[in-house]
């Protein structure tokens, strides 16, 4: 299915500021379409004139739909849907002319000049599914009337309102509570829902005929809610925008769309919606985010402790071997430390793989017998992985860096000098690691699958059971060195 963009740069000859006011209708128009209890359809004027593409679709949520499949992308030529272009060619609301019948449903069209900067950009077709029409009730005919009002508001280019987005993703909808305020802010209609809504935050009595700020004010106390000019000027209905309100048991965003049909504001609609539920549910997350990430830096702090015991033991060694075993022990704790470190100051269960290796090479080097003199580049991205994932590849890079740093460079040598570089490259759903190091190389006799050495073992056990990948290991591409590859699977 075509987007918006795609239908505007193809067929139509509408510029930047067009678009953009089409897609803030677009933002809003689901609330028209509950209000009305019809569906919507957006038409674009194509630009040799040959009729319209429709280019949105919205269905109400109130109501039974008039469009069983989707249209959009469709064209109609000029001529075909005479009210279509009686508004597109006249600027005006149009609702004459029988209803149509489509699988044999009637459907009352009606159509909407969209108006921008004084002139016609597109058209809105209403279409209303005359086989859930009944005798309304006082609920149903303050939907119809604001309805109306929205509408002549596209017609004369009051609505949509220019300007920043709310930020509220769960931002409410007509069905969630529903109210109708006259100019000077005072409670015309306010839906059942709505009623319920104001009843948790402790109204009692009916709400129409009494001034929504002032009532608000005596049900939530200052510090639950936004600077008094914000609270005046959405439950007065005198702003475009939202915001949240509530007591220490309840929470409400309240949303108000003025109402301007002929230009001159004549009251307001205001939404409101209890979020109550999702702001305990926030707060769960953030406390749960929050033990997580204290779990994984105990769980860090605790490996620091495992690998300092080690290091102790290690100086207490007599035999060398042994020492070298903790050494390494010490090593492979410390990686495992950085992961969870750097899951302590998450958010999420992923991590940062670049994060992680720049740690490492530093950790490596430092405690080896080379010291500065080798050091590691890393070049390229590894990307973001899960923990558990990142834990293993920082195993398998911690032995392959050190393997590079003790095999690859004589120790005993003072004018020994090098450079590792680590590589990262992902292409496809994989992860492409290098080890390269400028050392002295493999020993003639080396067989991967043959090999005894315990860092090896760790290695290949991680990366083709616990990472699903491939490893080898062999001469570096320049001639000089030794080159380790990886090849795994990545999310």
């Amino acid at each position: 299915m075509p987007s918006l963009i795609d239908l505007v740069r193809s067929h139509t000859d509408l510029d930047d500021e067009d678009v953009a006011w089409l897609q803030l209708l677009q933002a809003d128009w689901q609330i028209i379409a509950d209000l009305s209890f019809a569906d919507l359809v957006l038409w674009l004027p194509d630009q040799e004139g040959k009729g319209f593409w429709a280019a949105g679709q919205m269905r109400p949520t109130t109501g039974p739909t008039a469009y069983v499949d989707d249209v959009v992308g469709t064209f109609v030529p000029v001529g075909r849907r005479p009210l279509i272009d009686a508004a597109y060619g006249q600027g005006r609301l149009v609702r004459e002319g029988d209803p149509e019948w489509r699988d044999d449903v009637p459907v009352r069209v009606e159509t909407i000049p969209v108006r921008r900067a004084g002139r016609v950009i597109a058209v809105v077709a209403r279409n209303t599914n005359l086989l859930g029409v009944r005798t309304p009730s006082r609920l149903e005919l303050s939907y119809l009337q604001t309805a109306a009002d929205l509408t002549q508001m596209i017609a004369h280019g009051h609505f949509p309102a220019p300007g920043q987005r709310s930020d509220h993703a769960d931002s409410p909808r007509v069905g969630d509570g529903f109210l109708r305020v006259d100019a000077a802010g005072k409670v015309v209609y306010a839906s059942p829902n709505a009623l319920s809504v104001f009843r948790r935050l402790g109204l009692s009595g009916d709400l129409a005929g009494l001034s929504l700020a002032e009532t608000t004010r005596e049900l939530v106390p200052p510090r639950r809610r936004p600077d008094e000019e914000t609270l005046s000027a959405v439950l007065g209905g005198r702003a475009h925008r939202d915001t949240e309100i509530g007591t220490d048991g309840v929470s409400l965003i309240v949303r108000a769309i003025p109402l301007r049909p002929q230009g001159d504001r004549i009251g307001a609609l205001v939404l409101v919606r209890d979020v109550t539920d999702l702001r305990r549910r926030d707060r769960e997350l953030v406390t749960k985010d929050a033990t997580i990430r204290e779990i994984h830096h105990r769980v860090k702090n605790n490996l620091q402790t495992v690998a300092a015991l080690l290091r102790l033991q290690a100086r207490r060694m007599d035999s060398e071997s042994a020492r070298l075993a903790l050494e390494e022990a010490v090593r492979r704790v410390g990686s495992i430390a950085i992961v969870h470190e750097i899951l302590s100051q998450a958010v999420e269960e992923r991590v940062d793989v670049d994060e992680i290796v720049d740690p490492l090479g530093r950790m490596v080097t430092e405690v080896s017998a080379v010291g500065s003199r080798v050091r590691v580049r890393r070049t390229g991205s590894f990307g973001v992985l899960a923990s558990e994932h990142a834990t293993a590849l920082a195993m398998v890079l911690t032995e392959l860096l050190q393997n590079a740093v003790e095999h690859g460079y004589d120790p005993d040598d003072a004018e020994v000098t090098g450079e590792i570089v680590l590589h990262a490259q992902r292409l496809v759903g994989r992860l492409h690691v290098t080890v390269d190091d400028d050392g002295r190389g493999l020993p003639a006799d080396f067989d991967l699958d043959q090999s005894s050495s315990l860092g090896l073992s760790i290695v290949r056990t991680l990366v083709e059971s616990e990472l699903g990948g491939q490893l080898e290991i062999g001469p570096a591409p320049s001639g000089r060195g030794t080159r380790a590859a990886l090849d795994v699977p990545v999310d």
